[in-house]
């Protein structure tokens, strides 16, 4: 599966980041035009209430713990799957792939943990349409991507998901433990389709 069935040009790559624009766009025109209405009592009765700047150095120094963490991961599989004798594809849908969503488990687990289910999943969701659109359009946009057929297969697979997780989303207004469950088995009969193919 790792012949060639096509490229990410540079033009699609553009056409990519045009659409990530033009969707950060519409968020912030969104938010503007429906602030979200907090409640009071939640406000009034957080005594703990941080100040802007120590919430931005609290950003700023969690995002870099992140990022430095993901990386030891990434770099540390990463050596281990080549000595495994593991192809690149599968090295990405498994190890490097684990390492980079691994700041995001932690985040969207605190963040339901807290009730605060929207970060939670706007922290999904956002992260794919990042990596689809601006990550993929960036690195289309300076290098053209070649597209190999075990790829495809992933992407048809990664729609699929998409789709079964909006059913999931809709259909309580929640994603509930079993289907939670069952979305981690699709994982993991995934990465071994991935590993076998």
């Amino acid at each position: 599966m790792q012949e060639n069935a096509g490229t990410v040009k540079r033009f699609l790559g553009i056409v990519l980041l045009i659409i990530f624009v033009a969707y950060i766009a519409y968020l912030i025109f969104d938010a503007r035009k429906n602030p979200v209405q907090e409640e009071e009592e939640k406000t009034d009765s957080s005594s703990k209430s941080l100040s802007l700047w120590k919430s931005i150095l609290f950003i700023i120094l969690g995002l870099s713990l992140i990022i430095a963490g993901g990386k030891a991961v990434v770099y540390a599989a990463q050596k281990i799957a080549e000595a495994a004798g593991m192809t690149e594809t599968l090295i990405a849908l498994t190890v490097i792939a684990i390492g980079t969503s691994l700041p995001e488990l932690v985040t969207s687990i605190v963040a339901a943990r807290k009730g605060e289910t929207s970060l939670a999943m706007g922290n999904v969701i956002g992260s794919n349409i990042l990596n689809l659109l601006f990550i993929l359009g960036v690195s289309a946009a300076i290098h053209p991507v070649a597209v190999n057929v075990a790829s495809v297969y992933d992407l048809a697979i990664l729609i699929l998901v998409s789709i079964l997780t909006w059913i999931f989303s809709i259909s309580k207004r929640r994603i509930v433990r079993a289907e939670g469950i069952f979305m981690l088995l699709c994982y993991v009969a995934e990465t071994i389709f991935a590993i076998l193919r």
